[in-house]
């Protein structure tokens, strides 16, 4: 199992699924095959987190080969990618109080034993190492590990999630974060998933029997209240010469890029992190940006911290291409206070206008994808 780096394999990719295996993912995509066969999944994940590829262009390459009838569910299952986004824009407090519980949290002997495969549950051990070897794991089989690590190993959720983030190479701080939430029974609260060993079996099938776990445990409590906020992406009329740009933005061909003097290409390094990334996620990120790199020549250039700050001190104003609230923008926002800096923010005019349906749950977003369809011409 190997994952590309460039968008063009990244395409290639895609339409090899769309060509061959869409029309099955309905019916397919709960089951893990395991690494050597994931035909029934598109595994697209970590292109679009790093928007590689975005979620539109991908919705609009099925839709331009089959009906939305015969493939709705694949565009559902991309679109609660932009729904997460959106969801945690409205509440970034969820995001701030993440990062600040992981700061309190000890890891104790059971969290150093399930984070190297050593519980006395086979598939969760299988899964860890998966995980750490490909730095993917199917989706269903998060969600099956995420319960396993809450309700039977009685680990905290954000440890969970923070070490889905550390060896992820899709690990996105909306969908990871919220995703292991839900699990939780915090995101929709009262409502979690319980693994069973019977869904287990069927879904693996049948490489793991009679899985003895905790099927019978009520959902985490979790009092905290978040009141939505106005999404507000700080803009300004400066005409700035220099753009930056982190690496889950990378395809940013639809903008209007010709008034540049210059693009920045920024990726942090885990001296300022505040989750320290696996060192092959990180390599992952910098080949991935070096293929892009190669898009715009000599107007382009990566960026590491050290020249990041040089590069400050001779200019406080500069456009950047809006990360969403997660690690890059929470290193922004201190930046920001810190220098003094003029940030511009440029974002996608398709996020700016699904990001308004993630208000309340997904069913309510979902009604409105056909609206989302046909403004920006997907179908």
């Amino acid at each position: 199992m190997k994952f590309l780096t460039s968008r063009d394999e990244a395409l290639v990719q895609l339409n090899l699924f769309i060509d061959n295996d869409i029309l099955h993912y309905s019916s397919k995509r709960s089951f893990d095959y395991g690494t050597n066969d994931r035909k029934n999944v598109s595994c697209i994940s970590p292109y679009i987190t790093h928007r590689l590829i975005t979620e539109y262009e991908t919705t609009k390459k099925v839709l331009a080969k089959h009906s939305f009838q015969k493939v709705d569910k694949y565009i559902q299952e991309i679109f609660w990618r932009v729904y997460w986004k959106g969801w945690l824009e409205m509440r970034p407090q969820v995001w701030t109080d993440f990062i600040e519980d992981l700061k309190i949290i000890k890891e104790d002997i059971n969290y150093i034993k399930a984070t190297n495969g050593e519980t006395e549950i086979k598939c969760f051990n299988d899964w860890v190492k998966e995980l750490k070897e490909f730095n993917y794991l199917h989706n269903h089989t998060r969600m099956l590990f995420a319960s396993i690590w809450i309700f039977t190993l009685r680990l905290p959720w954000q440890k969970g999630a923070e070490f889905f983030m550390k060896h992820l190479f899709d690990g996105d701080a909306a969908s990871n974060t919220l995703s292991w939430r839900w699990v939780a029974g915090i995101q929709t609260k009262g409502k979690h998933y319980l693994a069973q060993s019977w869904n287990i079996s069927k879904f693996t099938n049948n490489k793991y029997k009679n899985i003895k776990l905790n099927e019978s445990s009520g959902p985490i409590i979790d009092k905290r209240e978040y009141q939505i906020s106005s999404i507000q992406i700080k803009k300004n009329n400066d005409q700035n010469e220099y753009l930056i740009v982190f690496e889950n933005e990378l395809h940013i061909s639809s903008f209007d890029l010709k008034r540049y003097k210059k693009i920045y290409f920024f990726l942090m390094d885990n001296k300022d992190r505040l989750i320290k990334l696996d060192l092959k996620v990180l390599d992952f990120k910098k080949k991935i940006i070096a293929s892009q790199l190669n898009n715009f020549g000599f107007k382009s250039e990566l960026l590491d911290e050290k020249a990041f700050m040089k590069f400050i001190e001779k200019s406080n104003s500069f456009d950047v291409v809006y990360p969403s609230i997660g690690e890059n923008f929470s290193y922004l926002k201190r930046l920001i206070k810190k220098k003094d800096l003029k940030i511009n923010f440029i974002s996608r005019k398709e996020d700016e206008f699904c990001w308004k349906f993630s208000n309340k749950g997904f069913f309510n977003f979902k009604s409105n994808i056909p609206i989302i369809l046909s403004t920006f011409k997907l179908n």
